[in-house]
């Protein structure tokens, strides 16, 4: 089935947000679009109008906004080309992991879905991107993300990092420096109540004293059991 419309790079961008920041279905409200688009709140108001005119959003009035079934399956394709994109730069164009993302924002939209696929077959069609992010199949169909705050695992758990939730670059540098990056393991040493505060050590001993904001960016899995 062809696409319903063609969509501008706006409509992309504004798409693939909301999948990003209502990842569990849940609504987005208008603010949080507008600040992550550096935007005013009036002129994400007037595209949500013109996404759901074009059936591809839901707008609950005073609440938030939730894609259709039709501005999901957009979005999903907009994220996989993003993702494959930053993988690229990443993997064979040697870009550094904080550098790639505004780079795939321009790039995603010039890429037409012949490119898109054949990216993903020279990168051997990977599961992730290079933060840890999931990349949907080509049929717009995407594994359940199994991940949780790295605040939700208990002190003494061994944790497999998966994810990184913000992708700005200071953010970025600062974990890559570290190590802190989507595949190290590390074990929680402390998990302090009074200010949020994490405490890990990773598979070289390092232990690294992460605040609350810091530590609610990383998403971890259960690690494996020792074999």
């Amino acid at each position: 089935m062809g696409k319903a419309m063609e969509l501008t790079e706006s409509m992309e961008d504004y798409l693939r947000l909301v999948y990003e920041l209502g990842l569990d279905g849940e609504e987005v409200g208008v603010s949080a679009l507008a600040r992550r688009l550096s935007i005013s709140a009036p002129s994400v108001t007037n595209m949500a109008k013109r996404l759901a005119k074009a059936g591809l959003i839901r707008r609950a009035p005073y609440r938030g906004l939730t894609l259709t079934e039709e501005g999901r399956k957009a979005a999903l394709g907009v994220v996989r080309r993003h993702r494959l994109v930053e993988l690229y730069l990443v993997e064979v164009l040697g870009y550094s992991w904080e550098d790639v993302h505004e780079e795939a924002e321009k790039l995603e939209h010039a890429v037409s879905d012949t490119f898109t696929e054949r990216l993903a077959e020279l990168l051997g069609h990977p599961d992730y991107g290079p933060h840890g992010d999931p990349i949907p199949a080509d049929d717009g169909t995407l594994e359940p993300d199994r991940s949780f705050p790295l605040p939700a695992a208990a002190a003494g758990q061994r944790v497999l990092i998966a994810r990184v939730g913000h992708e700005t670059s200071t953010l970025l540098t600062y974990l890559g420096e570290r190590g802190l990056v989507p595949g190290r393991l590390i074990r929680v040493e402390e998990a302090r109540a009074l200010d949020g505060v994490i405490t890990v050590a990773d598979e070289d001993g390092t232990v690294h004293s992460l605040g609350a904001p810091l530590a609610g960016t990383l998403f971890v899995r259960s690690a494996p059991e020792d074999g």
